[in-house]
Formats: structure tokens, C-alpha cells, sequence
């Protein structure tokens, strides 16, 4: 009686120990949990996947059969909760990380100690990238987190910066429409690929933005921003960049300079002609109306035109001091 007796509080103890005590947990307010019953993930109703989710809108249709996770039940914030010996929770910090975009997860002395990423740009220059990326663990798609990929941060990084070599080796800075006449030179058609990336880093941190928007189905993460901040060429090739920058800055001031001086003695021939148009006309408006004068006084009568004329003439005698009349013989 006895050994049935201690063989029950024995069994009591080890449950309240097993279950009560060691099955109770919490989920902090940046955290999220998925609990597992016998290494299966608590999945929702239904067969629901991750292509069922808007996250999947960025992935190609190639691509979608080789990312449909299935969708697991969350467990939110809050506690305490009540978990069984064969049951599991697996948590997860959903904050937001920033990590140098050099930072290598699987080898930590890579791209010299995770501070320089190397890229070779379109005109076969090495140069070096620095900057930062910030993510996050996607809530819609814990299943791949946590089960899918065996290390997601790591599949991340490589994504990220595959996109971004591709991108600087194929990167064109959009040219600028000449001026009608001006015959592009031969460094303006080639252009220099450092120096447009460097004058386009906007533009190439909001490709990365859009070209990563397909992670949180692909692995479970979001990159809420990448911020490229700097572009160095090795030491040799930034002397040559800093002399083709000059020469540039220097035709650019030439061509400037003369299509200003064009285009004022442009404005001084226009100035010129509007003036001596009004000049000219200035001088045949009192003949044009003397014209109109005379004919309508011809108009009137016979004989009012020689009137008109004689007392004109009477006029001029008056104020004349000397008169040289032609006689005919």
C-alpha cells in the first residue's frame, strides 16, 4: 500500500515538476513564438501557405513552388502559457537588426572582417562598398525562419549581395539630352561607371529596396532598408578619377561659358533689329499719314491739292533767308 502510495505522489511531483513548472512560459512583447506537438508545427485551418499571403506577390512565377511554406499558428505577446512535455516552443525576436552589408555569417574574417564588400563595376574596376542593411523577421512566414532554412540570415546576405554585384556591374547612370548641335565625346558615351554610381547612390539603394522585397517569402526576413553610404576605387584608379573628374568639370565650364556668351549675342542681334525696325518706322509713320492726309484732301474737291501746295510753299518762302527759283528760257 505504501509503495502505491509513494509510486503516486512520485508520479504527482514529477508532473507538477514537468508539466506545471518546467511547461509554463512567456512571449515578450518583441517576440514571437511557434509551438510544435511532436516536431510538427501548429498549422492554421486548412491547407493555408505562404503564397496565400500578399508576401508572395514579389516572387516569380518560377519561384513560387520552391517558397510555398506552410503558414503556422503565432503565438503573441503575453503569458503565461501552457505547454506539454511532447509539445515545443521555438521564440523568435521580431525587432529590427542592422548589420554591415559586408558581414559574412559563415565566415566572419570575409570581406576584410565584414567592413569592405568587394563589386567589379561595368568598366572592370574593383571597388569597394560600404553601408548598412536593416531587417527584420517576417510574422507571416515564421515557418521558413525557423524550420525551412537551416541558417536565413546567411541566405539573406548572399541574396542581398548578389543583387548588388549584379546591379554595379550592369549599372548606366541615365545620360542627360545634349544641347541641339553638341556632338557627345567619346568620355561621354563611355562614361565612368564609379562616378555615376557615386552620383546615383539614391537611385541604387532604391533598386536594392525593390529587388529585396521578395525575402520574406524566400527566407522569412524583410529588409526594411539598405543604405549604401560610401563607393572607394583602390588608391591607383581614385587619382585617374579625381583628373577625369576635373577635365569634365572643366569642358562642362567651357561649353557653359560659351553658350552663355552665344546666347546673349543672340539677345543683343534681336535687341539691335527691334530697334532699328521701330527707327524706321518711327520715320515713314508721319510720311504714311501725310499720304492718307492728301489723299483725302484730294478727295474732297479739284483744285484743293494746288491750294494746299501753294500755301505750303508760301510757308517755306517765309522762313527762308535765300531763295534760288530755276528760270526757264
Amino acid at each position: 500500500m505504501d509503495v502505491v502510495f509513494g509510486a503516486i505522489l512520485g508520479f504527482l511531483a514529477w508532473f507538477f515538476v514537468r508539466v506545471i513548472l518546467t511547461g509554463l512560459y512567456t512571449v515578450n512583447q518583441n517576440e514571437r513564438a511557434v509551438k510544435t506537438t511532436f516536431g510538427r508545427a501548429d498549422r492554421l485551418t486548412g491547407n493555408a501557405t505562404t503564397l496565400d499571403d500578399p508576401i508572395a506577390q514579389f516572387l516569380r512565377e518560377e519561384e513560387k513552388g520552391r517558397y510555398a511554406y506552410p503558414q503556422v499558428r503565432v503565438i503573441g505577446p503575453g503569458g503565461p502559457y501552457l505547454k506539454l512535455p511532447w509539445e515545443r516552443v521555438y521564440k523568435v525576436s521580431i525587432a529590427t537588426s542592422t548589420v554591415n552589408m559586408a558581414f559574412d555569417p559563415e565566415d566572419p574574417t570575409a570581406n576584410a572582417g565584414g567592413t569592405l564588400l568587394d563589386a567589379v563595376t561595368k568598366d572592370q574596376l574593383n571597388t569597394g562598398l560600404t553601408g548598412q542593411i536593416r531587417y527584420r523577421v517576417c510574422e507571416a512566414n515564421l515557418y521558413a525562419f525557423i524550420f525551412g532554412i537551416k541558417n536565413p540570415i546567411a541566405h539573406v546576405m548572399g541574396y542581398f549581395v548578389s543583387v548588388l554585384r549584379q546591379r554595379i556591374a550592369n549599372f548606366e547612370a541615365r545620360q542627360a539630352p545634349l544641347a541641339e548641335g553638341v556632338v557627345p565625346t567619346a568620355a561621354a558615351e563611355m562614361g565612368v561607371s564609379i562616378n555615376d554610381l557615386r552620383k546615383n547612390l539614391r537611385d541604387l539603394n532604391e533598386h536594392m529596396d525593390i529587388e529585396c522585397r521578395s525575402t520574406a517569402a524566400r527566407y522569412g526576413v524583410v529588409l526594411d532598408a539598405s543604405l549604401i553610404t560610401g563607393i572607394d576605387p583602390p588608391a591607383e584608379v581614385e587619382s585617374a578619377l579625381a583628373a577625369i573628374n576635373t577635365a569634365h568639370n572643366q569642358v562642362s565650364s567651357d561649353i557653359s561659358l560659351a553658350q552663355a556668351s552665344a546666347d546673349q549675342k543672340i539677345v543683343q542681334s534681336r535687341r539691335a533689329v527691334e530697334i532699328e525696325t521701330l527707327r524706321a518706322q518711327a520715320e515713314v509713320e508721319p510720311l504714311r499719314r501725310l499720304a492718307i492726309e492728301l489723299s483725302s484732301l484730294n478727295k474732297t474737291g479739284a483744285g484743293i491739292l494746288a491750294t494746299y501746295v501753294r500755301n505750303v510753299k508760301l510757308r517755306l518762302f517765309d522762313k527762308a533767308s535765300s531763295i534760288f527759283q530755276e528760270v526757264r528760257q
